[in-house]
């Protein structure tokens, strides 16, 4: 499978150690199988830091047998908790090797804040994320 990280860099080899704390499933080397999302990661970044937006490729085995792996099929109870629980500095994303689900975009973003400050109970955020569409 081919998989794709956006950057304002050329990656050569995927490296956690460019990594900001606090993401959606911990520090971490983040890649997608949509080109067209890392392109716009690619963008971002050039934008944010400088430089040119590159999008890098690379090959992923299928097989991941050999691996902890965390996967998040929906945006549920269980995807919210795990995200929230990144956010607030867990390192409980260093139990897995790969961890493999949506990540927030702008309007889920803001629905998993609206729960994280206290502002909506969980129910409330679940809810939300029903009608909003995850990366």
């Amino acid at each position: 499978m081919i998989v794709y990280h956006g950057s304002n860099k050329i990656v050569k080899n995927p490296d956690i150690s460019f990594s900001k704390p606090f993401l959606d499933f911990g520090k971490g080397f983040y890649v997608t199988d949509f080109q067209k999302q890392a392109e716009k990661w690619a963008s971002r970044k050039a934008m944010r830091y400088g430089g040119e937006g590159f999008v890098n490729s690379f090959e992923m085995q299928d097989d991941l047998s050999a691996y902890k792996v965390l996967k998040f099929e929906n945006e549920d109870e269980n995807w919210l908790e795990f995200v929230c629980e990144c956010r607030r500095g867990s390192e409980n994303y260093k139990n897995y090797d790969i961890i493999a689900g949506k990540v927030a975009n702008d309007d889920v973003f803001k629905t998993v804040n609206m729960y994280f400050q206290g502002f909506w109970d969980k129910q409330r955020a679940l809810e939300e994320l029903r009608y909003s569409k995850a990366n």
